[in-house]
């Protein structure tokens, strides 16, 4: 693996945390992203020096996101990868597990408070909390959309894409 390589796979891996995955689900990621050929589970293992347990359940939880694929080699019985060929499927499917694991629950955390009824007294931070619901709602709704339709979606930014955006 070139410095390059390296490289990228690190920040890949730091920008992964950022997602809400650990690093090294990252990293594997971006390690399947720059392999030209399908990639088993022990070349994961050695070329980024991580254990088989953590690579193994790494490859399941990327499969479940979407961003890679396991893939069938005729003769092999082992279990081979490659990585989503479709860049706008898999940052779709990154926004849209993200928006379910992280902003979901605190969309829902806010309303939750807002029915505590320790905040009826205090109407300052009961009226930013309230603002702040309004606009995540409205964030909610608008991502909902997006997020509904990928083809849609995509026609959408492919429109936005020629106004230079």
């Amino acid at each position: 693996m070139n410095k390059e390589h390296s490289q990228f796979i690190e920040t890949w891996g730091s920008m992964g945390v950022l997602w809400g995955i650990n690093r090294s689900m990252a990293r594997i990621h971006a390690f399947v992203m720059l392999c030209e050929d399908p990639v088993d589970l022990e070349t994961v293992c050695r070329q980024l020096r991580i254990s088989r347990g953590n690579a193994s359940m790494s490859l399941k939880e990327l499969r479940v996101w979407g961003v890679i694929h396991r893939v069938h080699i005729a003769g092999e019985r082992r279990d081979f990868y490659v990585a989503e060929p479709d860049n706008w499927k898999m940052i779709f499917k990154i926004a849209a597990q993200r928006k379910e694991r992280e902003f979901d629950p605190a969309l829902q955390a806010l309303r939750d408070l807002l029915g505590h009824t320790d905040l009826k007294n205090s109407s300052g931070v009961r009226a930013r909390l309230s603002e702040l619901e309004r606009t995540m709602s409205t964030f909610d709704r608008i991502a909902q959309k997006f997020l509904g339709n990928e083809q849609a979606s995509r026609m959408v930014v492919d429109m936005l894409k020629k106004f230079r955006v």
